[in-house]
């Protein structure tokens, strides 16, 4: 029988599925994991190539080499054109991306017990914000990696419809739902028709009322609540001597090494010479020397994944408590930053307005009350958080919730929609 594969290629996480006819399965991709994390270690001894979990192990296991995460938001970006140096060695970012998708596909080939060439990829409603061709041109980069990690067609579905998708096999009868999709990268929504006759129906684009999305997910939470809470306590804010010392003059420090230390698809940037050589210059002047130092430190012994792990850490550790601390041991001296969920809040408070926005967008694209809605499908790890998943369920008064397995079921349902399509 001919088996087809779903890939769910996310900012954090990725996960895939292969269909055989109706049915379709999740496959282990990171050991026993249905699910790997989006990262990349190369080893610097012997450049071996590291995926997921093991990658992530070595790198906080302070193995020399190069880590890298988030690489999905380069998509479509100019980004995707300046490679990177890994090693001493310029690499494109095409290469690195294929090979993660080849080390996903050579999983899938194992569990199907033959090579699969047909393969269904998810895909945000907008890898480019209010950018059409840099839309179509990260879908069609997409597209090219696939073929290159040995897919023979590709396909793209909404990753939100994919979700739905993969929900509707529970569902007794025929509902309106709203799929809330937030990840790492994009928030992506959808409202659909699920159930009843029309999950056996081969084309199923009448059901799909509207999709929307924006550039804001999980990263962007981090990446405020980094800025907020943690980087004052590396320098961001104080100010450096630019004069002389008879003839001061004394201005705040730049903010780019604070920014690009709290965006993951950034931080490989600021261990470039360029961006140590003007760290140092700031540190020589700096009226705030034992903060500014430990930017020093992070630049130094390139520890800026693990401050961005800790800030991703007190963000997921606030959705069960309203405190916490911030332990980054790895500092010297260690460090501890207290974190409160009214302060991760406030600080998402601008991402927020925007993914309601496309909610309500999408609701109006749909020409459906709110009210009409009867089933809520989170899908996403930042769906757990409080002030995310109450917020927007919210706007849904008459719906019931449901939230299977947020990391892998839009995979799954790639698998679900590439037998529908590509039996046809």
């Amino acid at each position: 029988m001919k088996i087809f594969a779903g890939i769910d290629f996310g900012t954090t996480n990725t996960s895939a599925a292969i269909s055989r006819g109706a049915a379709a399965c999740l496959v282990r991709i990171d050991g026993e994991n249905a699910t790997i994390p989006s990262a990349i270690f190369f080893t610097e001894k012997d450049n071996l190539i590291l995926f997921g979990r093991d990658a992530v192990n070595r790198y906080m296991d302070k193995e020399p080499g190069r880590f890298m995460r988030s690489l999905k938001r380069v998509l479509g970006t100019s980004l995707i054109n300046s490679g990177t140096v890994v090693n001493g060695r310029p690499v494109a970012f095409q290469s690195i991306l294929c090979a993660f998708i080849k080390n996903i596909k050579s999983k899938m080939d194992a569990a199907a017990g033959q090579s699969i060439e047909q393969v269904v990829m998810g895909r945000p409603v907008h890898f480019c914000e209010n950018d059409s061709d840099g839309d179509a041109r990260a879908e069609k980069e997409l597209e090219q990696i696939a073929q290159c990690a040995g897919f023979k067609e590709v396909l793209f579905q909404y990753e939100p419809i994919a979700a739905a998708f993969a929900h509707e096999r529970f569902l007794q009868h025929e509902q309106l739902a709203a799929v809330i999709d937030i990840g790492g990268g994009t928030s992506d929504f959808a409202i659909i028709r699920l159930g009843g006759d029309r999950a056996a129906m081969a084309d199923r684009r009448d059901d799909i009322l509207a999709a929307s999305g924006v550039r804001v997910g999980g990263n962007d939470f981090d990446k405020q609540l980094s800025l907020r809470a943690f980087m004052p306590e590396f320098g961001m804010g104080t100010k450096y001597n630019a004069g002389t010392k008879d003839m001061p003059k004394m201005i705040t420090v730049p903010t780019s090494h604070f920014f690009d230390l709290s965006e993951w698809s950034r931080i490989n940037s600021i261990y470039e010479h360029k961006s140590m050589r003007l760290a140092q210059k700031h540190m020589a002047g700096s009226a705030a020397p034992l903060q500014y130092g430990r930017l020093i430190e992070v630049l130094e012994r390139q520890l800026g994944h693990k401050v961005l792990a800790a800030v991703e850490d007190a963000k997921i550790s606030l959705s069960d408590a309203d405190t916490t601390a911030a332990m980054l041991d790895f500092m010297s001296p260690k460090m501890e930053i207290p974190v409160n969920r009214k302060e991760f809040e406030q600080a998402v408070d601008n991402n927020m307005d925007k993914i309601i926005g496309s909610v309500k967008k999408c609701v109006n694209l749909a020409k459906v009350s709110p009210n009409a809605v009867q089933l809520i499908i989170l899908t996403g790890g930042s769906t757990e958080i409080p002030h995310v998943r109450d917020t927007l369920c919210g706007l849904f008064p008459n719906a019931k919730i449901s939230d299977g397995d947020k990391l892998s079921s839009v995979g799954l349902g790639l698998a679900f929609d590439a037998s529908r399509r590509f039996l046809r």
